[in-house]
């Protein structure tokens, strides 16, 4: 099936990053056993939030918008923002994260 890539915004989402592992396990069940032919979790950026909360920006693959939103509802995730990518520009891999 073809498969677009987009960006997802979760901002403040989670109060702590162990409910942030919660939920990504949650994600993960869903994206590997209840969707593995409409999305694909490609990588996730945590971000530190306002008031301590944590977010993340997020890269999937989908076949559509409606398949990201799904994902999102079925595994309890926010879902702020989707943007599609348009083309991929890599200058430098991402950077190991300091222990």
């Amino acid at each position: 099936m073809n498969m677009n890539t987009y960006v997802i915004f979760r901002r403040s989402g989670w109060s702590s990053r162990s409910e942030l592992e919660k939920a990504a396990g949650r994600s993960a069940q869903v994206a590997q056993h209840e969707m593995p032919e409409q999305v694909r979790w490609i990588r996730s950026y945590v971000t530190e939030e306002v008031g301590g909360r944590v977010g993340t920006v997020c890269v999937y693959q989908a076949t559509d918008v409606g398949a990201i939103a799904e994902h999102a509802r079925r595994a309890g995730l926010p879902c702020d923002l989707v943007v599609p990518v348009a083309d991929t520009v890599v200058i430098n891999e991402d950077p190991a994260v300091p222990a």
